[in-house]
């Protein structure tokens, strides 16, 4: 490396670490790099949409960079979603870069969507981003997920009339987002506000892009965000917030592992797990064992990218209870026949 290069480069590490002696900064800092290293995880990349939480979670992540001596891989989406976003995706890499941060841009080249935009541009960016990963053979993925975050999921799918399994799920800082691929999405700023994260943005790299859409009542989300932003004023605590999920996450586990048991006691898996037995018992646990354990088996029978729809599992399972009336139905890729007292399930391929 020629020598005003690497002038260059420790006049950035400087700046980063210098900031790290301010004490909140240094707080969230520790707390960030505790759960990385919780993790377990040796190598990772950095998902961004160029908001403040983007921001400061980029800051974090080239901290830790300088202190482990090595570089991860940054990434931002351009949906296409509006006329500037692509301008705005420029920007962000452009101003990175005089950090000694290369961020690469990832494209949707997509159709024109008209319902459900967040949700479908939300897996639109895991599925590039997880794609990047494949090809690195890099398993997990940094998000700015903060702890407002959790409200507005929280009161989301409370809305959508989620069970405990949706109600809980956000909580956990490491989730598996996509069954089938073995990446992993790790939230490391879950435990502070988004306030908190203005305040790394502006007093670090002092720049991040103001999403128009995060103004616009059209979308749930927004809707939510400021719902919740009365419910604050009126006393709503964080901290009560957060054990109620805490509570709501140890029950799930509960069920899960009933889940686990009722699955392995009452069926018994043929032909490398293409085909499986469920025996007679396995309906006569609680609605939500049998609910949970039969769309764990579709799920893993039909190999399908997503669950299958609460409901339509629920109609299976009436239909499979009714005396005489089940012999053979086709669900997420599956076959599901009566045998007997026993229910027989295969791939439809």
């Amino acid at each position: 490396m020629k020598q005003r290069n690497l002038s260059a480069k420790k006049k950035i590490h400087s700046f980063f670490l210098k900031h790290l002696k301010n004490h909140k900064i240094k707080k969230i800092y520790l707390e960030f790099k505790k759960n990385i290293e919780n993790s377990g995880a040796k190598n990772f990349c950095i998902a961004l949409s160029g908001g403040p939480d983007s921001i400061a979670l980029t800051f974090l992540a080239k901290c830790y960079s300088i202190e482990k001596k090595t570089n991860y891989y940054y990434y931002i989406v351009d949906h296409k979603l509006r006329p500037n976003s692509t301008d705005e995706a420029k920007l962000v890499k452009k101003q990175l870069a005089k950090f000694d941060i290369k961020c690469e841009i990832l494209t949707w080249k997509n159709k024109k969507i008209y319902s459900n935009i967040q949700s479908k541009a939300r897996n639109k960016r895991y599925e590039l981003i997880f794609t990047e990963c494949l090809k690195k053979k890099i398993n997990l993925v940094l998000t700015a997920h903060q702890k407002d975050d959790l409200f507005e999921n929280f009161f989301i799918r409370l809305i959508r009339g989620s069970g405990l399994k949706g109600l809980s799920s956000f909580s956990k800082i490491k989730t598996r987002i996509i069954k089938k691929k073995d990446i992993y999405v790790l939230r490391p700023l879950l435990n502070f506000s988004k306030l908190d994260l203005i305040y790394i943005a502006k007093n670090t790299l002092n720049f991040f892009v103001n999403d128009p859409y995060n103004e616009n009542d059209y979308f749930l989300r927004i809707k939510i965000r400021k719902l919740i932003k009365q419910l604050n004023q009126s006393g709503l605590n964080f901290k009560k917030f957060k054990l109620t999920l805490e509570n709501l996450y140890k029950s799930n586990l509960t069920i899960e592992f009933y889940v686990k048991k009722n699955i392995q006691k009452n069926t018994k898996f043929l032909s490398n797990k293409k085909s499986i037995i469920i025996k007679e018992n396995f309906f006569k646990k609680p609605d939500e064992i049998v609910f949970r354990s039969l769309s764990e088996l579709i799920h893993m029978i039909g190999n399908k990218q997503m669950y299958t729809r609460g409901s339509k599992i629920k109609n299976l399972i009436k239909n499979i209870k009714s005396i005489n009336n089940f012999k053979k139905s086709t669900l997420s890729g599956c076959i599901i026949e009566k045998a007997n007292k026993s229910i027989i399930i295969y791939s439809e391929s």
